[in-house]
């Protein structure tokens, strides 16, 4: 029944919308309890194991409170690494033959905000960290066929606004979501302008890959669902979206990823799936907790493995060797429960 109250109350926000243009509003919200609980796999022996978990903070859209953290580590701080600034819950164990254990617990008030009418308004910005949404990463490029995709698809719109809805509705209308791809997926855009579907890294990388190469800075969200209901799991719960970059405006947010949900799991059209197309293009609703940005992440402190391709889910290591069988470690013994509040 949440699920259909849900959806109806999206569809009356659009219609609304539609009748009584809106600049900024906000309109639902969810608070619940979150708790982490880690019983760490790693080997008996291992004389200095680290651990970073995904940290949420306070923003515009969500109020984290009540932090409680417990456990039998020898060290654990709050840290952010530099370049994107994702925040990690620190944790390291520096004896062998111990049980390695840590509970991890907040409170969120998650809020929905709707943006429907692109107002002229300066936001400041620097230049050097507005560059940084413009590059391609390790696995989001955008030269080549992706250039050739981006040029093909905002043949003839003018400006920012006009591009990037023009990206945002190929990349909704074109990329199906794909259930049996792992976690997230990989968001490997070269592969998937071949295969056209995966998760939603997938295909939130496509839309950035396809918005920095039509020149507009892009980037990706990171973070995890709350479920319907009263309480539950959400270990295996984690979601992206992305947002790009309105110059004088700000960062306006996209989720084309629950377009291509909506059209799998109620198997709708293009045409039906128009109210879910205007929702999620400047939209981002309550049932979800935000905790990081980027790609290529190097940790802080520096973890000793190579660069995450995308934070979202914890990671560990034993001796300076990673413990997450992949990049989302579901092998590392965690779990994610949450309670309504």
């Amino acid at each position: 029944m949440r699920q259909f109250n849900s959806m109806f109350y999206i569809a009356l926000i659009i219609s609304l919308s539609l009748l009584f243009p809106i600049n900024y509003s906000y309109a639902k919200e969810r608070k619940v309890s979150v708790t982490v609980e880690v019983n760490l796999n790693a080997p008996d022996d291992a004389r200095h194991v680290r651990l970073w978990i995904p940290y949420p903070m306070s923003d515009n859209n969500q109020d984290v409170t009540d932090v409680n953290i417990n456990g039998n580590f020898s060290d654990m701080k709050i840290l952010r690494e530099g370049n994107y600034g994702n925040n990690a819950l620190y944790v390291e164990w520096r004896e062998p033959n111990q049980k390695r254990s840590i509970k991890y617990s907040f409170n969120v008030r998650r809020t929905e905000l709707v943006t429907k009418e692109f107002t002229k308004r300066e936001v400041p910005f620097s230049k050097e960290e507005f560059n940084k949404y413009l590059e391609p990463t390790r696995l989001v490029t955008t030269d080549g066929k992706v250039k050739e995709y981006a040029e093909k698809i905002t043949k003839g719109r003018k400006g920012t606004l006009a591009k990037a809805r023009a990206v945002y509705d190929w990349v909704a209308e074109n990329m199906k979501r794909d259930p049996d791809v792992r976690g997230c997926g990989f968001g490997e855009v070269e592969k998937l302008l071949e295969t056209m579907s995966g998760k939603c890294m997938d295909i939130h990388s496509v839309f950035v890959a396809l918005m920095r190469a039509s020149g507009i800075p892009a980037r990706e969200v990171t973070g995890i669902r709350i479920p319907q209901g009263k309480e539950g799991s959400m270990t295996a719960a984690q979601h992206c979206w992305a947002e790009f970059y309105l110059h004088g405006y700000g960062w306006v947010i996209v989720d084309p990823a629950d377009v291509a949900k909506a059209r799998l799991e109620k198997q709708l059209t293009n045409e039906q799936l128009k109210p879910y197309r205007e929702y999620y293009f400047g939209a981002v609703d309550e049932n979800r907790i935000a905790v990081g940005l980027g790609r290529d992440i190097m940790l802080n402190p520096p973890q000793s493995g190579e660069p995450l391709n995308y934070f979202m889910y914890p990671y560990a290591e034993a001796d300076g060797v990673a413990l997450n069988e992949d990049l989302f470690g579901y092998n590392l013994g965690y779990k994610i429960t949450f309670r309504e509040l």
